[in-house]
């Protein structure tokens, strides 16, 4: 098998995933200090949701919302804009051979989880669930 076991649409490795919440993990902690020099973006409070890494680890995508998701063009342009220094906290700070390229996105997960919760607070939503649960329970009901 080697080196190419991995095809297209398998998934990210292991160490694919332990670099990306490496990478996650080191950017929330650079954020939350305002280690980078840009009072714009250091006033701005930053949820790092996910790190992926391409296979090679050269490309890190790196999905965020600002609190409250309010201001998502102007964390995105404040995190552009400050990517080279981002970079170079990741050198820092962890002990990769080369800083991988940095791209933000905005984490669409935090509207799903709104939207989930959203219905599931829904009153006609939560019976039929109800419902189906006691189905599930007693045996009872048709497939």
């Amino acid at each position: 098998m080697g080196k190419n076991r991995h095809h297209e649409g398998s998934g990210p490795s292991q160490r694919q995933l332990r670099v990306g919440e490496l990478i996650r993990r080191t950017l929330s902690d650079v954020l939350m200090r305002g280690d980078v020099h840009d009072p714009e973006l250091n006033r701005m409070s930053i949820t790092v949701g996910e790190v992926r890494t391409s296979p090679d680890l050269k490309i890190a995508t790196v999905y965020v919302m600002p609190l409250g998701g309010a201001g998502r063009a102007e964390a995105i342009d404040a995190l552009k804009r400050n990517r080279g220094e981002l970079r170079r906290q990741l050198m820092r700070d962890m002990t990769l051979k080369y800083a991988p390229d940095l791209r933000f996105l905005i984490d669409e997960t935090f509207d799903q989880m709104d939207e989930t919760r959203r219905l599931f607070s829904d009153e006609t939503v939560r019976r039929d669930v109800e419902a189906r649960h006691a189905e599930d329970e007693t045996g009872e009901g048709g497939a």
